[in-house]
């Protein structure tokens, strides 16, 4: 009897992990989501992702036109592309089509780009802006027009080169900020800097530009050319604004991320911002890391830059675009630690992991 007993009991052990593989294979309705992934997540340069209400929404500029794509899976950033606009047949805006964003502004969609003669050189980039129809990121959009990013802004005239133009809203007040020229020139081997302005509105710039950042270090002014460009805004939990840029030549390895720290309550003033750098640099296996943008992750709990590096360390601008989480340092900063190789397994943002269909 007592044999029989322990006969019985070990039955009752050992038939879940018997019968569990069967119970599973029988579900062919099942389909759980992968939860990591491996950078590079697509092709392509200066990503730029936004978050809202649940969606990713991520902008490229390719063949002259601009495309907007929609996914709830971050890593999935180039789902169901839609062309929004086309450049024209003619005008300042009819040809080299640069690092587009999209931002939610007052109940509509807007669209920052540069664009303008063909080149090289790519001396007559200005940037524009597009404006949504309706409440809709995939829809269709108007062309306000050039955006004024020179000295004169009560005539507007002699327009300044510039590029890469993001948008800070800061105490109810709206800034443009973007790469420019000093001075209009005939070549693009021309330094660039770092300007803002105030906005009137998401279609207009109101006040005369500021410089707030020159290519002055060592990991700025590089071998060949001295560049600050793609500036980000990006906040932590407490409020406080950091503007993160790219820094040194592009088509170069040594391409990385600077940071500005705004320590004062007036952006337009100079001596409010905080230069600090590199805060995100290649690696022997990662090369010319730069033009990042910044989200969360699909619950909220974590934050994610998104980046583009080169595929080689060759001169050039064959690039792809990389996925990482980060943290924040003691003093409020981002820590972006350093880049991930490509082919290493990461971990899905938190949230992003969910079977598709459920066993009942």
């Amino acid at each position: 009897m007592k044999l029989e007993r322990l006969f019985f009991i070990i039955a009752i052990i050992i038939a879940p992990t018997v019968c569990m593989p069967s119970i599973l294979s029988s579900q062919p309705n099942v389909d759980y989501k992968p939860c990591s992934f491996t950078n590079p997540v697509t092709q392509g340069q200066d990503p730029w992702v936004t978050k809202k209400d649940g969606f990713y929404y991520y902008i490229e500029s390719r063949g002259g036109g601009l495309y907007v794509s929609k996914s709830e899976d971050l890593t999935e950033l180039k789902s169901n592309a839609q062309k929004v606009w086309t450049q024209p047949d003619s005008g300042w805006n009819q040809s080299s089509l640069w690092a587009p964003e999209l931002h939610y502004l007052d109940g509509k969609w807007y669209i920052y780009y540069a664009a303008g003669e063909s080149g090289p050189p790519f001396i007559h980039q200005r940037s524009g802006v597009l404006e949504s129809v309706a409440d809709d990121p995939l829809g269709e959009y108007t062309d306000v027009g050039q955006l004024y990013t020179g000295d004169n802004i009560e005539t507007k005239e002699d327009n300044k080169w510039s590029i890469d133009l993001t948008v800070l809203t800061y105490q109810n007040q709206r800034y443009a900020i973007w790469s420019g020229w000093e001075e209009n020139e005939n070549t693009d081997a021309t330094p660039q800097h770092l300007y803002i302005a105030e906005m009137e509105n998401p279609r207009t710039i109101s006040s005369n530009r500021v410089k707030i950042s020159s290519p002055e270090e060592p990991w700025e002014t590089g071998t060949e050319l001295a560049i600050n460009e793609g500036p980000q805004i990006l906040r932590n939990e407490r409020g406080e604004v950091f503007i993160i840029y790219s820094a040194s030549e592009s088509w170069l390895p040594a391409y990385n991320l600077g940071q500005l720290r705004l320590t004062g309550d007036d952006p337009v003033n100079p001596d409010h911002w905080q230069k600090k750098g590199p805060v995100f640099e290649g690696t022997e296996s990662v090369h010319g890391v730069g033009h990042a943008s910044f989200t969360t992750s699909p619950d909220g709990s974590e934050h994610w830059i998104a980046y583009h590096t080169k595929v080689s360390p060759e001169p050039g601008w064959k690039r792809v675009v990389h996925l990482q989480s980060f943290e924040w340092n003691e003093d409020g900063s981002p820590n972006f630690g350093h880049p991930t190789a490509s082919g290493k397994q990461l971990h899905k943002p938190s949230g992003g992991c969910r079977a598709i269909s459920s066993f009942f």
